[in-house]
């Protein structure tokens, strides 16, 4: 099972406050645990959301909205793609991080959907079209 593991962040990350070498010394060390065990398929820091923007779909219609945004819970520091065996092995390694941040922090974790929890809806040339698309990420990276 895949799962995204999300750093929420904060209003210091939001801020531009840059984790310290501590924390960055604790985060490297536990990435290297993660990497060793084989469960960390990617895993990055994000800048803070005045260097980003969103894009609303109203029906056909596109609208940008530019950063910064207001509501910091609902935004990502950072986030790591793990492959584990279940939900509980994937609550025991976030236990495991150092705080993501000097303060309180949250961490969420989220299962991704593989193909076949999409059932029928899932054709057999969409599954193929789909294997296709990830072995050309694959091939390119």
């Amino acid at each position: 099972m895949r799962f995204m593991v999300i750093v929420k962040a904060t209003p210091e990350s939001e801020a531009g406050e840059l984790p310290s070498t501590e924390l960055l010394e604790a985060m490297s060390r536990y990435n290297e645990e993660l990497a060793k065990a084989g469960i960390m398929l990617a895993g990055e820091g994000l800048q803070p959301s005045a260097k980003g923007a969103r894009v609303r779909f109203t029906g056909s219609e596109r609208s940008v909205i530019d950063g910064p945004f207001a509501e910091t819970k609902e935004l990502i520091a950072g986030f790591w793609l793990w492959e584990v065996r279940d939900l509980d092995e994937a609550i025991e390694w976030v236990k495991r991080c150092p705080n993501p941040m000097e303060g309180e922090s949250e961490i969420e974790i989220r299962q991704v959907f593989e193909a076949d929890d999409f059932g029928e809806n899932l054709t057999p040339e969409l599954r193929e079209a789909e294997e296709r698309l990830r072995a050309q990420v694959a091939a390119d990276q």
